[in-house]
């Protein structure tokens, strides 16, 4: 059995999602905890992998589904496509979370005549990790680089924002700000004791051609 790369991955979650989406579940019917449906759509991925393909599954130690390949798999609901994450760092919201994430997005429907629910897998949509940043933060950022800002217009930016810095961390995130200025990001990234990451925009881009970085795999 090979072991998996990143285009095989990406091959994959198309698949699953096809398939998967023409299953029904009795075990989710009437399920409405959205942690409950995202651990059975990974497990279900997981085993859908391991018949194709030899890779190492990720642990709490990694903390992404894939380490080897530096990609983490997310679960969420297209009514509310969001999901969080550990927070490492404020600088993530600028330099984005430093590996790839793969969304499946779904919509959930329950059938009363045959109690069983159908997850139709309406986007499987891959972020690059230069892609993960906060959208508005890199965006303001690359906007003041554009018009000659210099080093206290960033930082004044920075804790306009909000971001969970203190003065000598804005300083030195600053400072790395005005050498090497962030790529756009596309995640909208809420500040908490976790990161709460909303896909909504990322959808969006997906969904059109012409943005680098992002891509929905069934499209």
């Amino acid at each position: 059995m090979s072991t998996m790369t990143l285009s095989q991955l990406k091959a994959a979650a198309r698949d699953f999602a096809q398939e998967f989406s023409t299953t029904s579940i009795a075990a989710l019917y009437g399920i409405t905890d959205g942690k409950a449906v995202g651990t059975h759509v990974e497990h279900a991925f997981h085993e859908f992998l391991k018949s194709r393909y030899s890779y190492v599954p990720g642990s709490s130690a990694s903390g992404l589904d894939f380490p080897e390949l530096r990609v983490d798999l997310k679960v969420t609901s297209v009514r509310q496509p969001q999901s969080s994450c550990p927070f490492r760092s404020a600088s993530e919201k600028v330099y984005g979370l430093g590996y790839d994430i793969l969304v499946f997005i779904y919509e959930k429907v329950d059938d009363g005549a045959s109690l069983t629910a159908r997850l139709s897998v309406r986007h499987a949509v891959f972020v690059a990790r230069e892609r993960t940043g906060d959208y508005q933060t890199t965006y303001g950022l690359n906007e003041i680089l554009r018009r000659n800002g210099n080093r206290e217009d960033v930082i004044s930016f920075l804790e306009e924002r909000n971001l969970p810095l203190d003065e000598i961390g804005r300083e030195a995130l600053a400072d790395q700000i005005m050498r090497e200025p962030p790529e756009l990001g596309y995640l909208t990234i809420s500040n908490a004791l976790q990161w709460r990451l909303q896909y909504r925009r990322v959808i969006d881009h997906a969904s059109s051609s012409g943005t680098v970085g992002i891509e929905d795999l069934l499209a």
